[in-house]
């Protein structure tokens, strides 16, 4: 599945639109990264705990829009997009969307 930021897939024809495809979760912070997060805080760097939670996720709900966009019957995802929300304090959401579409 080709999947693009872009408005066009260079050498590939758009032939026919089949929907808005789009996959999501929402993570929950755990307490033991809160508290190396705590640490890293009084010391400074990243916080190589959040930043995987955040990798893990974000791969996840691509990987759901992926399949979304397949149960279409899409052979590719342009305009794609990633919008993050917090839901709750110890919580976020990824939602990741974009126009599935079939190529000829």
């Amino acid at each position: 599945m080709i999947i693009t930021t872009g408005e066009i897939i260079p050498n590939k024809k758009i032939i026919q639109i089949v929907g808005i495809s789009r996959g999501s979760t929402v993570r929950a912070r755990h307490i033991g990264n809160d508290i190396f997060a705590w640490f890293k805080n009084i010391i400074g760097g990243e916080i190589h705990e959040y930043t995987k939670l955040q990798a893990e996720a974000r791969e996840q709900a691509m990987q759901r829009m992926e399949e979304d966009a397949e149960r279409m019957g899409a052979d590719a995802v342009i305009n794609f997009r990633i919008h993050t929300s917090t839901i709750a304090q110890a919580a976020s959401e990824i939602l990741v969307y974009g126009t599935a579409v079939k190529l000829g």
